[in-house]
């Protein structure tokens, strides 16, 4: 009969070459004839066969015999016995036993010569006989491993210096891991360490690597032997592998590493072998620096889409140039109806002028891009020649039918389908999302906006997803459709653009900021797409922006400032409002944020100041979190987080209030002495000193309209100088790179101690850390900077607690050495070293 693949239990890695029967009848009887006439009358009775020990190598093609003959299961009637030939004459004979057939009683014999005490060459034929017979299928595995110990000497031999018996030993393991019932056994068997070792070899075959990681691939089919698999140094191996000329190395490796990628547990130690930018690599190249193997890019796409469900593995995996994207089905393709261009554009949008007098004989000018653009144009960068060549491929596939093969999986339980998800490099993978957006299917368009958001990482991505003409048919599904399930993606979709300036340009000239604020207005919303909207609105019309601030410092668009005065009139304002008053800090910044841009393109501020504004300030200045934090790990670590969340929300509400305190109605309704005492109380705080820039700002402008003194022993100014202004300066001068600023930072603070009446100013610099920095500006060459600091120093000293820092810093050797060169301030060096204890 013929050998017939068993397709239960078997693994992904079997490979059957299967023997026909006419063949198999005739290498058994060829053989039988052979043997009969070399050696008659040396017939063993005994009923096992027996194996005379020689020292000479066994024949392949004996081998290749027998393996055909037990192959096949073949066994004659009129033959009672069988017997193998060996190369010096010797031999061997088995009588016929009723209970086993041929094939049985080679399989002893071969699995006998496997014993430690045989020949290192005959346990090679046997090795290499027995794994051709494991080809057959299940049955024969079976047939192999009903003989205990057979195992261990299998994987004994992986140890072989022998390529052929390596290849052979890992072969036939691999063969016994692709059957469900034998996994368990390998893997205690010690296969792992072996299989590891091997591959750990400095030069090692390409055939034996192959079946190596095959038998790995095999055996990481379960799950409770993936852990075992997934150790760091089998995952370098395999990543090497990755790399390795021959493509089914690389096909083998992809295989176990795509098994290991199934088990959630294992995706930490994956991420950090590095097997994410390996297998990206892969995935982008074309097919002709694998020799067109699908197989490796297969691998590579499963293990990925696996990581890419965690947030943060899916953030590293869009940093490699491929973006997730959902599989739709062909039907949701149908709808597309590509634009017929007269003549070229941008995918954004953007009209390629036409310059030529007259259409070409032929029509060779409508039709090839950019042979009439003028050559003054502008150079077309990088992000809108990928975008040019993303749109047209992907148009070109969803012209032809061809964008999708992938049927939409109709399962029975709902949204199974939409979990779907495919990796495309990202020229691609961006033409391919801006297409979705546009297709006639919400949930088509649901989809490819979430999947704009979650690959909206960095500023290049999202200024790829700009060129590619993403924005606009965002802003038309947000001004068209009134459904939140798509509202909500939408939303998103253009938060995580609009992190980029560039981008937020764009948004706006597409007409979205009235779309938001039309639904901001509308008190039913939920507080998520509130919060969004407010997000987008912050980045949009946020003054602190370097592109805001020249806008407003002169208008170069009218239309463009006559229009935000429009959007936030008065019923604006009053939500606005309405939502700091109860909102979340989140919330309550990015609210103040949109109201202090109001009061820049309206400098009456009438309408903020009678929406009670000072209660929101109030609100926004009071931070419970400027406590003390607890002394545990966790809560130290929360604390500093809610710290650097309330920094932002004081210094949006401070810059606000310093704007606001130029209009007189508003200083009229505020409270002075109230505002007073909260900057003051967060200039003192352990709030970060870059938050505290607005805040000192806020305060010497409130003192300087409420008390016209300005001197210097103002208590306001000695808590602004302490406070903010000390530690400033002590920061510049030790962390700036600039000698200029080094050098400004250390003559203002001369300045600051030398000036009389600010006592405590010493003791701010000395706890601030000012007196390593200062010694350090010893060594300058700068004599206007060596001066400044010796002067500093000669006041820190008059404290006698810090003598210790100072000597601690090194000052000692560089005092001395300013004396003994008679540097210009070689006195004050030499009356410092007198009141150092030295």
């Amino acid at each position: 009969m013929s050998v017939s693949t068993v397709s239960s239990g078997i693994g992904p890695c079997f490979r059957l070459f299967p023997i026909s029967n006419t063949q198999t009848h005739f290498l058994t009887v060829e053989s039988r004839k052979q043997l009969r006439r070399r050696r008659q009358g040396l017939l063993s009775l005994n009923p096992f066969p027996i194996l005379t020990h020689s020292n000479h190598r066994l024949r392949r093609g004996g081998f290749s015999e027998l393996n055909s003959s037990f192959e096949s299961g073949h066994s004659d009637s009129t033959d009672k016995s069988s017997i193998a030939s060996f190369e010096d004459g010797e031999g061997v004979r088995s009588s016929e036993s009723s209970s086993s057939g041929l094939g049985d009683s080679y399989v002893a014999l071969f699995v006998r010569m496997l014993g430690l005490d045989n020949d290192p060459l005959d346990r090679e034929q046997a090795i290499e006989t027995l794994w051709k017979y494991s080809l057959g299928g299940k049955k024969c595995v079976d047939a192999i491993m009903q003989f205990h110990g057979c195992l261990n000497l299998i994987v004994n031999l992986l140890k072989s210096e022998s390529s052929a018996t390596c290849e052979a030993a890992a072969g036939l393991i691999r063969s016994i891991a692709s059957v469900n019932l034998y996994r368990e056994s390998v893997a205690q068997s010690g296969a792992l360490e072996e299989i590891t070792a091997l591959l750990s070899r400095p030069s090692l075959a390409t055939v034996v690597k192959e079946q190596s990681i095959c038998a790995l691939w095999n055996l990481t089919v379960d799950e409770e032997f993936r852990e075992k698999v997934a150790e760091f140094d089998i995952l370098k191996l395999l990543i090497s592998f990755l790399e390795d000329d021959d493509v089914h190395v690389k096909e083998a490796a992809g295989g176990v590493l795509a098994n290991l990628a199934l088990s959630r547990s294992n995706h930490k130690i994956l991420v950090e072998v590095g097997v994410i930018p390996k297998l990206a690599k892969l995935l982008k190249s074309d097919n002709t620096e694998n020799k067109g193997s699908k197989v490796i890019k297969k691998e590579a796409r499963n293990v990925l889409l696996e990581l890419a469900k965690d947030e943060y593995y899916r953030i590293l995996v869009i940093e490699e140039g491929v973006v997730p994207i959902p599989i739709l089905g062909a039907d949701a393709y149908k709808s597309f109806r590509p634009d017929l261009y007269s003549w070229p554009s941008l995918p954004d949008g953007i009209k390629i002028e036409q310059t030529a007098k007259a259409p070409s004989r032929f029509g060779a000018s409508e039709l090839l891009l950019g042979l009439n653009v003028d050559k003054n144009v502008d150079d077309v960068d990088e992000a809108k020649m990928k975008a040019i060549v993303g749109r047209t491929n992907q148009q070109f596939l969803a012209r032809i039918g061809a964008i999708e093969f992938e049927k939409e999986i109709k399962s029975e339980g709902p949204g199974k389908s939409q979990q779907q998800l495919t990796l495309l490099p990202c020229v691609d993978g961006v033409a391919r999302l801006v297409l979705m957006l546009g297709l006639a299917d919400e949930l088509a368009v649901t989809r490819a906006a979430e999947s704009v958001a979650d690959a909206s990482i960095n500023e290049d991505m999202r200024v790829s997803f700009m060129e590619a003409g993403a924005i606009k048919p965002l802003v038309q599904l947000l001004a068209n459709n009134n459904k939140e399930t798509v509202k909500l993606p939408v939303i998103r979709a253009l938060k995580q653009l609009s992190l980029s300036r560039t981008v937020c340009q764009r948004i706006e000239a597409e007409g979205a900021v009235p779309f938001f604020i039309n639904l901001l207005k509308q008190p039913e919303i939920s507080v998520s797409i509130t919060e969004q909207i407010l997000d987008i609105l912050a980045h949009i019309l946020d003054p602190s922006k370097e592109m805001e601030s020249k806008f407003y410092e002169g208008p170069v668009n009218g239309s463009k400032a006559d229009s935000r005065g429009e959007v936030l009139d008065a019923a604006v304002i009053s939500r606005l409002v309405q939502i700091a008053k109860t909102a979340s800090p989140n919330l309550l910044r990015k609210a103040i944020s949109v109201i202090e841009f109001g009061t820049i393109i309206n400098p009456n501020m009438d309408t903020i100041i009678s929406e009670d504004i000072t209660s929101v300030l109030d609100v926004a200045l009071r931070q419970k979190v400027l406590e003390e934090p607890e002394n545990e790990a966790e809560e130290l670590e929360k604390h500093l987080l809610e710290l650097e969340e309330a920094g932002l929300t004081i210094s949006a509400a401070s810059r606000l209030l310093t704007k606001l305190l130029d209009s007189e109605s508003f200083r009229q309704t505020m409270d002075a002495a109230v505002f007073t005492e909260l900057l003051r109380k967060i200039l003192r705080s352990n709030l970060p000193l870059h938050y505290k820039d607005w805040v000192a700002s806020c305060l010497v402008k409130l003192t300087s309209l409420s008390s016209p003194s300005q001197s210097l022993n103002n208590p306001i100014n000695v808590e602004v100088t302490l406070y903010k202004t000390i530690p400033r300066l002590v920061e510049q001068m030790s962390f700036s790179s600039s000698p200029e600023a080094k050098e400004a930072a250390v003559l203002e603070l001369n300045r600051i101690v030398s000036e009389g009446g600010v006592i405590e100013s010493t003791q701010a610099l000395a706890s601030q850390g000012a007196i390593e920095p200062l010694v350090k500006l010893l060594d300058e060459r700068n004599e206007q900077c060596v001066e400044a600091s010796l002067s500093v120093l000669y006041n820190l000293s008059m404290d006698s607690e810090n003598h210790t820092a100072i000597i601690r810093a090194g000052a000692v050797p560089v005092l001395r050495r300013i004396v003994m060169s008679q540097r210009p301030q070689w006195k004050k060096a030499l009356r410092l070293l007198r009141d150092l204890p030295v």
